[in-house]
Order: C-alpha cells, then sequence, then structure tokens
C-alpha cells in the first residue's frame, strides 16, 4: 500500500469534501419529520401485534387452563 504524506493527505481530503452535496435545511427538515412519522407508525403497528398476541395466548391458555 502506497504511503502519502500528511500534507498530500490532507489535500486529498479538502478536495474530497469539496465535491460532497450537502443537504438544505428544508431536505433535513423534511426527512427528520418523515423518520418520526415512520417510527411512531411503527411502534404503533408492533404495539397492536402485541395486543393481538397476547389475547391470542390468554384465550388458548384460558381454553386450556
Amino acid at each position: 500500500m502506497a504511503q502519502t504524506n500528511p500534507f498530500q493527505f490532507i489535500q486529498q481530503v479538502r478536495s474530497e469534501v469539496r465535491k460532497v452535496v450537502w443537504p438544505t435545511r428544508r431536505e433535513v427538515l423534511l426527512t427528520t419529520v418523515m423518520v418520526f412519522i415512520l417510527a411512531t407508525l411503527t411502534a404503533i403497528f408492533f404495539a397492536l401485534v402485541d395486543l393481538a398476541i397476547r389475547g391470542g395466548l390468554q384465550a388458548v391458555l384460558g381454553i386450556f387452563g
């Protein structure tokens, strides 16, 4: 593996960082809101699945218990 000196490394890093396309404030806000909405929907879904499984198990155990 070829080694570069620290000065060349810093130059390469700076040139790569210039290529980065940073998101706008609006894009960050929309993405954040979508993450919170999807996390909430996922939590609700799993809570309902948990309630259904619990109810089913209680019904089965009530029959055999």
